[in-house]
């Protein structure tokens, strides 16, 4: 499990939906349980690629990217030894993952391995952003240090904090002659440091009283900082603090900015999703409904739509015009359809169904078809690509080794698994699964 780095990481916050319903107002958006389901652990970071997908990443070590707009997850990374602490979209395509195991990763293209792996930090990376549309990017780590990445993966080091960095932010100012690349650094310790490169080259620093967790650029040059005193600031290109946003529930732990820079999106330990408007400041709408405490925000493209991923393991949609939720994104999508959905294995199938198939054209998912899996040996589905201990293991599919995977878990039953960790107790629960999966997948 991620060791918590700031103190408000070590409360257990998780804040029940009956009392968030209690606090309901005009403002409030209450969300069904539509979330995308497949990781085994909490989410703790989410990007979108630019060709709309989302990848979301999380204490359980996996990167899973999705198809949102059809409820499925397409593939699932794994690279990182622990928890995965940050992730962001490079613009040619490729996804860059920061682990608690001190690396970072560069995936690219239908590859299942990194395309890069690079090491610079001495202990976990916990930040990272892109360098204004290039293939650099920053870093930031609980060894206090910032790094700037060549896409060669050479690194220097920009700045250093005697606290970790636990939020990175780069922005694009526009000065009379130029235009300034602005990065901000900020730490644990409540300190902000940013370094404006170009024709100015000064550095900037500004001491706060409470953890920085998050921080985001503004498309006006202005930097927002959500921070552990509830608080969410917003900063000039010299650090001055202009406006500041205090809600009441407590820490924050994230913020982010729609792509069109009209939309602020915070939460926090207690702090529900709160979406805010850009250019006055003042809160739109409160989304309760996805667990608490939320690690990570994203928004679509477009800047009509919102991610969010935390404490529920779940990826939820929603609108951010309206802070509605988006679909029943775990249930059957219009082109595939759960036979005897009323059956109690069907129900129990309906966590699976994110990143498992049922008939034989199901090939493309983030996990194996399950056709004809009774009698498969394990790791021998044609059409997907199984890690190598996966292939070592000798297990032949049938009702007894499925009941049994799900009754210890497939990080011990299956080492070197892809499958994120997750088990079924109830061995009436189980049992009803493995039959109904005989039943179903049967060619």
């Amino acid at each position: 499990m991620l060791p918590m780095i700031n103190s408000m990481f070590r409360v257990v916050a998780f804040a029940s939906i009956a009392f968030w319903q209690m606090l309901a107002s005009p403002l409030v958006a209450q969300t069904p349980d539509t979330g995308l389901r497949g990781h085994g652990g909490p989410i703790r970071a989410m990007a979108v690629l630019p060709d709309g997908r989302v990848a979301s990443a999380g204490f359980d070590g996996a990167i899973i990217i999705w198809d949102v707009q059809a409820g499925r997850a397409e593939r699932v990374l794994r690279f990182h030894d622990t928890a995965v602490n940050a992730l962001l979209a490079r613009p040619d395509g490729c996804l860059v993952s920061g682990g608690e195991d001190g690396k970072i990763a560069v995936w690219c293209g239908a590859e299942v391995k990194p395309a890069q792996m690079l090491v610079g930090h001495h202990g976990p990376v916990l930040s990272l952003a892109l360098a204004q549309d290039t293939k650099m990017f920053v870093s930031g780590g609980l060894d206090g240090s910032v790094r700037v990445w060549m896409p060669d993966g050479t690194n220097h080091i920009s700045t250093g904090h005697s606290a970790p960095v636990t939020s990175i932010a780069v922005a694009v100012a526009k000065s009379s002659n130029d235009r300034t690349l602005a990065l901000l650094s900020a730490s644990q310790d409540g300190r902000v440091v940013l370094n404006a490169a170009g024709e100015t080259g000064r550095t900037h620093t500004l001491k706060l009283p409470a953890s920085v967790n998050g921080a985001s650029a503004l498309n006006n040059g202005h930097f927002l900082l959500a921070c552990a005193d509830g608080i969410l600031r917003e900063v000039d290109a010299a650090l001055k603090v202009v406006r500041t946003t205090e809600l009441p529930d407590g820490a924050l732990t994230t913020v982010a900015v729609s792509l069109d820079g009209r939309t602020i999106a915070t939460a926090g330990m207690r702090t529900p999703v709160t979406l805010i408007d850009a250019a006055s400041g003042e809160v739109k709408s409160r989304i309760l409904g996805p667990g608490l405490p939320i690690w990570a925000l994203a928004f679509s493209l477009d800047s009509r739509e919102l991610y969010t991923g935390g404490a529920d393991r779940s990826v939820r949609r929603f609108d951010v015009t309206t802070g509605t939720a988006i679909g029943a994104t775990i249930a059957p999508s219009n082109k595939t359809d759960l036979p005897e959905s009323k059956d109690r294995g069907a129900q129990v199938f309906r966590a699976c169904f994110a990143c498992h198939g049922l008939t034989a054209a199901d090939t493309n998912l983030a996990g194996p078809t399950l056709h004809g899996i009774m009698g498969r040996r394990i790791a021998s589905a044609p059409g997907y690509t199984f890690s190598d201990p996966l292939q070592k293991l000798d297990i032949v599919w049938t009702p007894e080794t499925i009941a049994k995977l799900f009754e210890v878990g497939p990080t011990l039953y299956t080492r070197g698994t892809k499958m994120p960790e997750q088990r079924i107790t109830d061995p009436t629960d189980r049992k009803a699964l493995v039959d109904w999966l005989a039943r179903v997948t049967t060619p």
